[in-house]
């Protein structure tokens, strides 16, 4: 099962290019031109796994930024969901507009402590 590791991937990446600068050793010591040497099928393969592995690390950085912004965004819901309970609460906390009826209520009632004291 492949690596979905970012730290193994990296790690396979500097095997397959320690290989790759070993084989292209090999083959200058050789004495071959560099146009042979490209047409190597070991060269070939090793640079194929190469590609493979940065291709799969793009992945994992992809991935790895989706989740921040996921992230970030559930951050940003969460805020907004605090303010509105506040907002709500301040709401209820606010007295309303009190009818006409309520008013003589309590200016009756006013009245009668203000008599009784």
């Amino acid at each position: 099962m492949p690596s979905k590791n970012k730290v193994s991937r990296l790690d396979q990446k500097d095997y397959w290019e320690n290989k790759l600068e070993q084989r292209l050793g090999v083959l200058t010591e050789k004495g071959l031109e560099p146009g042979e040497i490209s047409r190597d099928v070991n060269i070939r393969s090793i640079r194929a796994k190469i590609r493979k592995t940065n291709a799969r690390l793009n992945a994992i950085s992809a991935l790895e930024k989706k989740a921040e912004e996921m992230a970030r965004i559930k951050a940003e819901k969460e805020a907004e969901a605090k303010e509105e309970k506040a907002k709500k609460k301040k709401v209820k906390e606010e007295p309303a507009e009190m009818s006409k009826r309520q008013q003589k209520k309590k200016k009756k009632k006013e009245g009668k402590q203000k008599g009784e004291s």
